[in-house]
């Protein structure tokens, strides 16, 4: 559980919760994950040749970052529920679509990481997601995905994304969402041929 959510639990407000953790006179035991302070111990008892586990969230674009936090969050309670010791947190901004996501690849790269958890499989990677876990499988890696069901109509989403990237080269970033939504609604508006 993370500190905001015993704070409501409790029955104190975060701000004094948060002092509380700063000044080091909560009356439970506290530790980090990244940016969020969890409460309890943490999980402990991966044996150090397993590796490490990394729980990796991810949003498209800027003005979602504030789910980032509530996404490492949900993870992270997976996780130590399956009893999995969190050793690192990796959170990033960036598309699914393109491979500009420097902290992804490092530790795709990275032969320490044993296990990667996401939330969703499309967090991990937009397209191809199964042959990046099949490659991961044949190190002797993992990939965990805390919820396995497709969210939203990912047919829809995923032409609307690649719409969007495709214009966005074409045209610019400023107008390119514009553009793939008009494409879009005269594509659905003509219908079959």
């Amino acid at each position: 559980m993370n500190l905001k959510e015993w704070a409501a639990a409790t029955g104190i407000s975060y701000a004094t919760a948060r002092r509380r953790y700063e000044s080091g006179t909560l009356p439970i035991p506290t530790y980090r994950i990244g940016r969020l302070i969890m409460v309890g111990n943490p999980v402990t008892g991966t044996a150090a040749k397993a590796g490490q586990t990394v729980v990796y969230a991810r949003v498209s674009s800027a003005d979602q970052k504030a789910d980032l936090d509530r996404q490492v969050a949900r993870v992270t309670v997976w996780a130590t529920g399956q009893k999995l010791g969190v050793d690192r947190v990796v959170t990033e901004v960036g598309s699914a679509l393109n491979g500009h996501r420097k902290k992804f690849l490092a530790m795709l790269r990275d032969p320490a990481v044993s296990t990667i958890v996401v939330e969703h499989r499309d967090r991990f990677a937009r397209f191809g997601a199964e042959y990046v876990e099949a490659a991961l499988a044949a190190q002797g890696r993992r990939l965990l995905v805390v919820d396995p069901a497709e969210v939203d109509d990912d047919l829809v989403r995923d032409v609307t994304e690649i719409l969007t990237l495709l214009c966005a080269r074409l045209y610019g970033r400023r107008a390119a969402a514009n553009r793939a939504r008009r494409a879009v609604e005269a594509a659905t508006e003509s219908g079959p041929a």
